[in-house]
């Protein structure tokens, strides 16, 4: 999945403006001004769109986590330099405190049935014997079930 789409989706469906999308890239001990956040929210065909690397959406949700359930005492997380659909879903799980029952329910309203079976996969190492790859359509209903559950006036919209 797209992360310039992945952060778009995180800020529309907690509706946080510029400035607090600079503060979560700030709770990870990276600077980022408005005209950075912006570039990043562009559409892809805008002229200053800047495109989200892996690094730069680990930190953004590195950042969510530190927001969300606090820094940890020591040294910081480094970012992952190669992020995937897993690990964007660990830290999305991190940084809201989702349990497995939540993240189904969350699935469930999107209309996206699970196992709680399938749902652990991907949440294993990558070398575990029952890891599995977590695809673009599983995150992407993830991230709108999300977005039905924290914004559910605009349930009416789709």
């Amino acid at each position: 999945m797209n992360n310039n789409d992945i952060l778009r989706s995180i800020r529309y469906t907690f509706d946080y403006s510029d400035a607090q999308m600079s503060e979560i890239f700030a709770q990870a001990d990276f600077e980022a001004n408005r005209a950075f956040v912006t570039s990043l929210l562009k559409k892809d065909d805008a002229e200053d769109f800047k495109n989200c690397n892996d690094e730069m959406l680990a930190v953004f949700l590195n950042g969510l986590i530190n927001k969300n359930r606090g820094k940890k005492d020591g040294p910081q997380p480094e970012p992952e330099t190669e992020m995937t659909n897993n690990i964007t879903f660990r830290k999305l799980r991190i940084a809201l405190n989702l349990k497995s029952d939540d993240i189904l329910d969350i699935l469930d309203m999107a209309d996206f049935r699970l196992s709680s079976h399938e749902l652990s996969a991907f949440f294993r190492k990558e070398g575990h014997k029952h890891y599995r790859q977590c695809k673009d359509q599983i995150l992407r209903n993830f991230l709108f079930g999300l977005r039905l559950k924290h914004r559910p006036d605009e349930k009416a919209a789709d």
